[in-house]
């Protein structure tokens, strides 16, 4: 199994409970494709480094999974369609990295 983390933008315009179902329909592709969810670390409404279909602001999230291989290229099509979140990215841990932030 990898460790990988996944980066969510998710626009500002809908309310938190639609903010929450969006992370909870992550994880639940996550566990979907064989992953397990180690943490979600919120991040809040920050302002974007650009414009992005005319919005400033937007909220962040991270949640780290262990998965097969296979499995990032499958959530990252999921995500790509999802209503709400504006942009996205899984990338894979390093041992190194993931020991020095033990």
């Amino acid at each position: 199994m990898n460790k990988y983390e996944l980066a969510l933008i998710v626009t500002a315009k809908i309310e938190d409970e639609q903010r929450a179902e969006v992370v909870e329909k992550c994880k639940a592709l996550i566990e979907r494709f064989g992953g397990t969810v180690t943490g979600v670390d919120e991040w809040g409404k920050k302002r974007l480094a650009y414009e992005i279909q005319k919005m400033k602001e937007a909220y962040y999230y991270f949640i780290g999974f262990e998965a097969e291989s296979t499995a990032p290229a499958e959530i990252e099509s999921r995500v790509r369609i999802m209503d709400n979140v504006i942009r996205y990215l899984i990338v894979r841990q390093d041992e190194a990295q993931v020991e020095s932030e033990k």
